[in-house]
């Protein structure tokens, strides 16, 4: 059995993680990871901070202090917060640690090694008065398309349009305030289109087992072709490349590797520091990073969100490859889509959101944290956005853990102390061979034998009993099932459908009555029922684990199934859950409650957190952007048809469109390159600008503009008539 490695996106730490985050990557790994435990695999999950690039310094600069404290502020508050949500990372390292930055330092100087670099002089904007070069996000100015005054140095906020930096007009630099000047300065950058044909062969041999979604935005790319990537920048904080040997100091200094390339690389070196830790631990040997990184026994699950595909199928895949040294491959990259919290995005600045270390502080009881992460599981974007509600969490909470799985066990669990003196139903002379024909049954189901021709007949088993034990049976099959395809969904609602077939085998079998007039048969339904509480503790395990913890302890089981365990001899609890687990007398610890329902005065008052705070500084900046109807009359809107669609040379962003707006053709350019392929735009009827004055666009004339939505995630979509047959030329009012 090949061990499994397990990578979920590195948190960036400039933020709070909230529960959109937790659906994307983290909880589906931890599920996954403590489902493979339980069945004895060995598994290595990492994970750990991001903690370079610009966003951190800006961050650093709003809150006035060094970047040193921006992340140590959050790593420590989000690995806080995950480790009190259940996360069973092995590993939750940093990318600031010293042996990452060795690390990446290792792979650049390996691929400079290789040729696999090209060294670049380019002009880019610089303030002098602070002397530093400005990133995009550093730069403001006006937009050379719409005339927006606080467009950003790549890409206009307004109208979407995506230009380089040098093509701002009146640039002003964020930090001092000053106009930037125009200054050369060298970078390195990655031949990424060297492993065009690598990648395809890779993608494609995957197009049977990965998520459709991952494979149509990786094949985009690569039909778009594949092109060389900056890998440097002009960074005081990040993993600096001035003492490589190959690279003068003149040209190095002040250059710092781009994220985009070390980051990934976060999840070898967090795997080294794992490996260390072991070391110093007396659990293993610091080279022991090399088996799970090396090894064909070794197979590399990454779990991740939407907006981080392409660097898991395409970037780290060739990164790894470029780098030789055995260095193995994500077998799959099952990516979620988005989370959307009541009907809407996450977004902080609106106040639509809800942070992990929020709801902890809120509801910090284990039983509620499980409910979090069951509604969380059960809403998984797995194939499309979905939705997060209060109120979904009340009923999942409310109508299937406390009434169906809860229920269960409680009611089993009082109805044996109360009746049965606390202990496990000793079965009556006449029914002892149940145990040996239940253990008969299970090892068929744990073997390779064909199921439909597994014999059910027995005596002492009725149609009730029979009923239930090919409810556990089949049941815990079909879930590993979904588990290994990676259908969390399904997996969890097969889970809780064994508990509700449970609830009927203890209500068909009416122990409240038996317990009167047949004491014996009594016995043998709460000592299947007590069992099928331990089957439960086992296979509800990876989703609730707090609560399930709880009935191990009530049943005297081990206490730490699922968790990482370093030791040699592993169990297989997955396995044996379908097993009679519990002996006949054995002990129950008095049992409690395991989930209380939650009232609409608890919901009504999370949902009253949500939403825009406005204050009057709001409310006078909102009114001095308001324009009135004479302003407005001087835009004018057309329907236009797209004739031609053709790239910009050297633009990954802008694509040249011929429109026709009622017998005038124009040339209108657009930054829609990254959300659009040629072939979609060919004949879609839009709305346009018709009286833009001219810009120019790297080196291209736009004579308008095309009207699009830009939503939060920065996905642009363009505005276009719900009726087509309206025609083109139309004036729009």
């Amino acid at each position: 059995m090949k061990r499994t490695l397990i990578t979920s996106a590195l948190p960036y730490a400039n933020g709070f993680l909230h529960l959109g985050h937790c659906a994307g990557a983290y909880l589906p790994g931890d599920i996954y990871s403590r489902f493979l435990r339980l069945s004895g695999e060995d598994v290595l999950w990492v994970c750990g901070s991001d903690e370079h690039g610009v966003a951190i310094t800006i961050a650093a600069d709003k809150e006035k202090t060094r970047p040193e404290s921006i992340i140590d502020k959050y790593h420590f508050a989000n690995k806080e917060a995950f480790e009190k949500f259940g996360m069973t990372f092995d590993i939750y390292s940093r990318t600031s640690h010293p042996i990452h930055h060795q690390t990446a330092k290792e792979f650049f100087a390996d691929f400079l090694h290789k040729n696999f670099l090209t060294e670049r002089e380019e002009e880019q904007f610089f303030d002098p008065k602070v002397n530093i070069f400005l990133p995009d996000r550093y730069v403001e100015g006006i937009c050379p398309n719409c005339g927006y005054d606080h467009a950003r140095g790549d890409q206009c906020d307004s109208c979407g349009a995506y230009y380089n930096q040098l093509d701002l007009k009146k640039p002003r630099s964020l930090v001092s305030g000053e106009t930037p000047i125009v200054k050369k300065t060298i970078h390195w950058y990655f031949k990424f289109d060297m492993f065009q044909e690598f990648l395809e062969n890779y993608i494609e041999g995957h197009s049977k087992d990965w998520k459709e979604n991952v494979l149509q935005q990786t094949r985009s790319w690569l039909k778009q072709g594949l092109s060389e990537r900056a890998i440097t920048r002009d960074l005081t904080w990040g993993v600096k490349i001035d003492d490589i040997p190959e690279i003068p100091k003149e040209k190095s200094e002040g250059k710092a590797l781009y994220v985009w390339f070390e980051a990934v690389l976060g999840y070898i070196s967090n795997t080294k520091v794992w490996a260390l830790n072991q070391e110093q631990d007396n659990l293993g040997n610091k080279d022991d990073w090399k088996k799970w990184w090396q090894s064909e026994d070794t197979r590399y699950i990454a779990f991740i969100g939407k907006d981080n595909i392409v660097f898991h199928t395409l970037i780290f895949p060739a990164l790894l490859y470029a780098r030789g040294e055995n260095y193995i491959l994500p077998e799959n990259v099952p990516a979620n889509e988005f989370l959307n919290l009541e009907g809407q995005k996450f977004s902080k600045s609106r106040n639509w959101s809800i942070d992990l270390r929020d709801f902890l502080t809120d509801m910090p009881d284990s039983n509620l944290i499980d409910a979090l992460r069951y509604t969380l599981a059960m809403s998984f974007p797995e194939t499309k956005d979905s939705d997060f509600t209060w109120k979904d969490f009340q009923s999942r909470n409310n109508n299937e853990l406390a009434s169906i799985f809860g229920n269960f066990v409680n009611r089993t669990l009082q109805f044996t102390q109360k009746n049965f003196n606390s202990e496990v139903p000793c079965l009556p002379d006449s029914m002892k061979e149940i145990i040996i024909e239940w253990e008969r049954l299970a090892a068929l189901y744990n073997s390779d034998t064909d199921k439909n021709e597994i014999s059910f007949e027995s005596d002492l088993l009725n149609a009730n009993d029979k009923a239930i034990l090919l409810a556990l049976f089949n049941g815990r099959n079909l879930i590993s099932y979904l588990y290994s395809r990676f259908r969390f969904r399904d997996a969890i609602s097969e889970t809780m459908n064994i508990a509700r077939a449970a609830n009927k085998y203890f209500n068909d079998e009416e122990p409240w009555k038996t317990i009167k007039n047949n004491p014996e048969q009594c016995a043998k339904t709460l000592y299947i029922c007590t069992q099928l509480a331990a089957s439960l503790s086992v296979l509800f395990s990876p989703i609730i684990p707090f609560t399930c913890k709880k009935i191990r302890k009530f049943l005297s089981l081990p206490l730490d199934a699922g968790e990482p365990n370093y030791s040699l001899k592993k169990l297989n609890f997955w396995k044996n859950c379908i097993l009679p687990l519990l002996a006949q007398g054995l002990k129950i610890n008095t049992p409690s409650i395991l989930f209380s329902r939650i009232e609409d005065e608890v919901i009504q008052s999370q949902i009253a957190k949500l939403g825009v705070k406005t204050n009057n500084l709001n409310i006078k900046h909102s009114q001095s952007e308001l324009i009135d109807i004479d302003y407005f009359s001087k835009i004018k809107l057309k329907t236009a048809k797209i004739l031609e669609a053709e790239n910009v040379k050297k633009s990954k962003k802008l694509i040249k469109l011929q429109v026709d707006i009622g017998g005038e053709i124009k040339q209108i350019l657009a930054g829609i390159a990254e959300h659009y392929k040629l072939e979609e735009l060919i004949g879609k009827t839009i709305v346009v600008v018709a009286n833009l004055q001219p810009a120019k666009l790297m080196g291209e004339e736009s004579l308008g503009m095309l009207l699009a939505a830009n939503s939060e995630d920065g996905k642009l979509v363009i505005v276009v008539p719900e009726d087509d047959s309206i025609g083109i030329g139309a004036t729009v009012r």
